[in-house]
Order: structure tokens, then sequence, then C-alpha cells
């Protein structure tokens, strides 16, 4: 399946060189890090850009570019480098005792910054508002779908009281987060067309 539609990475550097896809490889990934940092800290897991982050790097980056950094990321932070919420790292709770409670969203960023990156490649969906707010939406969908199962197998939690701590807790924050890359892609687009 061939992909038709340039990412904004591909349109601002268009001499495909290795260089090139490592800066932009670790730049997604420092990116992703930086957002970490601006944190709500809600138990069992907190509520951060990081996400918006992902979501913005896989539209940026396209699919394979995206998974690669978003999987950096990930692996920084599992290797000890304090990439994630609130300055932390490594994937076991702070207690040593168990995985971090969030453990499955982060398992989840590389793919769902895949799947925006590959409707972005291949229908172009940051170009506009609407097709931005459905490859986000699309996105937020993959990271639910493996980080609450993740969580509740943590945590014990089922049913309404998984969906009170993974969910509903963060469907204003991902509605804001969802918005604004559905402002700020086509705007960036309108940028680099002119």
């Amino acid at each position: 399946m061939t992909m038709t539609h340039p990412t904004l990475a591909r349109q601002l550097a268009p001499t495909p060189s290795a260089l090139r896809d490592l800066l932009l490889i670790g730049g997604g990934a420092a990116f992703i890090a930086l957002l970490a940092q601006a944190e709500v800290p809600l138990q069992p897991v907190p509520m951060t850009l990081q996400t918006l982050g992902v979501l913005l790097v896989g539209a940026a980056l396209g699919w394979k570019r995206a998974f690669a950094a978003v999987l950096l990321y990930a692996l920084a932070g599992a290797a000890g480098l304090p990439v994630y919420a609130g300055g932390a790292s490594g994937f076991m709770n702070t207690a040593g005792t168990g995985l971090r409670a969030s453990i499955g969203y982060v398992i989840s960023w590389p793919f769902a910054a895949a799947l925006v990156g590959f409707l972005v490649e291949r229908f172009g969906l940051d170009r506009r508002f609407l097709g931005t707010c459905l490859a986000m939406l699309a996105g937020s969908a993959v990271i639910y779908a493996i980080g609450l199962p993740v969580l509740g197998a943590i945590t014990g939690l089922k049913g309404a009281a998984l969906m009170t701590a993974g969910l509903t807790p963060f469907i204003i924050g991902d509605s804001i987060k969802l918005l604004l890359a559905a402002l700020l892609l086509p705007t960036a687009w309108q940028f680099v067309r002119k």
C-alpha cells in the first residue's frame, strides 16, 4: 500500500538520509519527554501532555519514524532516564513492588503514534480540522484499548472503578489536547505551504 501524502517532516526536510531520520526520531522522543513534564498528579495515572506529544509526533513524522521515536522515548524511560511524567523513569512503581500503573499507556503509545502517522500518510488527515480530530481520536482509542486493560490487571480495578480511575478523569483533558492538535496541525500546514 503506497502512502500518498507527505508528512510535515518530509515537507520540511525532503532529502532522505539516515541522519535526517535519526534527528527526527531523537527530536520526537525529546519533544514527548518535554511535554511529559507538564503534569497533573492524579492517581493511579497522572494527567500529562505526553499523549499530545505522542499523537503530534505520529502526525508530523509518519508511521515508521513516529513508532521509532515513541519507542525510543519509552525505552529511555525504562532504562532510567527521567523522561516520564514528573521526571519519573522505569517500569516499576515508586515502591518497587510491581509495575507502574501507567505502563499499559506507555506500551500503547508507539502503536497510537504509528496509527496516526499511517492515517496522515495515507489520507492526509492532518491538513484539516476534522481530519486531524479523526486521526487523534483513533490514536486515543488505541491508547485506551491497551492502557485500560493493563491498568485493570495491575490494580485489580474492574468495570466502573476502572473507568473512573483510567478513563473518566482524562476525557476533558484529552478532548482539549485533541482540539489543540486539530488547530496546530492544519495551521502548521498553512505555514509550510507559504
